[in-house]
């Protein structure tokens, strides 16, 4: 048997009323789904990391300047970490995790014969058997910008290939902006001032890269 309904005095099919029921959600979902061309849907897509445009945005505003003001005298610190690396890694240093400390360092010394990449640097008032090298490239290794920086974090890129590559561009801006311009053989004998960060492996070697020379 057919069911139907009442309206006044005819009779209708139900199965024509849950037909009109069904034709009013349809319009409904359609009036409320957005549509997207294909140019529209790729700029609401998260944006692709660019490493590049991080170090430019960073290095010189950023970067350079927390370093400069964190940066302390290197004799200081080495003295520090000779009497205890872990308080002086708590007074002076950042870091993530439980991973090696970096430190924002400046000083005063001779230059001597940049070999390797790297420049010798003399300083008063270290031990005689500390090293101290200014990274001059070409290639510049590591990820103490990011680190001593203090203000970039994992939790800021999607995985860990963002915040390398992050490191990287920001030791590529360096070079850019410091060190392409500069006469490292000139510097052999003369005194320098310098601004720069490393990350600690032991307080007899310590691999600096610069942020400023003078």
């Amino acid at each position: 048997m057919t069911m139907t309904a009442l309206t006044g005095r005819r009779r209708i099919p139900a199965r024509w009323i849950a037909a009109a029921a069904i034709a009013v959600l349809v319009v409904l979902m359609a009036v409320d789904t957005e549509y997207r061309t294909a140019e529209t849907a790729a700029a609401a897509a998260p944006k692709k990391f660019d490493p590049a445009a991080f170090g430019a945005q960073n290095y010189q505003a950023k970067v350079v300047p927390a370093i400069q003001a964190a940066a302390v005298d290197l004799p200081v610190l080495v003295k520090a970490l000779t009497d205890d690396k872990e308080a002086a890694g708590q007074k002076y240093g950042k870091r993530q995790g439980t991973g090696p400390y970096t430190f924002a360092v400046k000083a005063t010394g001779k230059a001597g014969q940049a070999k390797s990449g790297l420049l010798p640097v003399t300083v008063k008032g270290l031990p005689d058997d500390t090293r101290v090298s200014l990274q001059i490239g070409p290639a510049i290794n590591g990820t103490a910008l990011r680190d001593a920086a203090g203000f970039i974090t994992f939790g800021q890129f999607t995985n860990q290939v963002e915040y390398a590559d992050a490191a990287t561009a920001l030791n590529n801006e360096m070079r850019d902006k410091l060190l392409n311009g500069l006469d490292a053989a000139a510097l052999d004998g003369k005194d320098i001032s310098f601004v720069g960060a490393f990350t600690l492996l032991t307080p007899q070697t310590v691999t600096i890269t610069p942020v400023a020379i003078s």
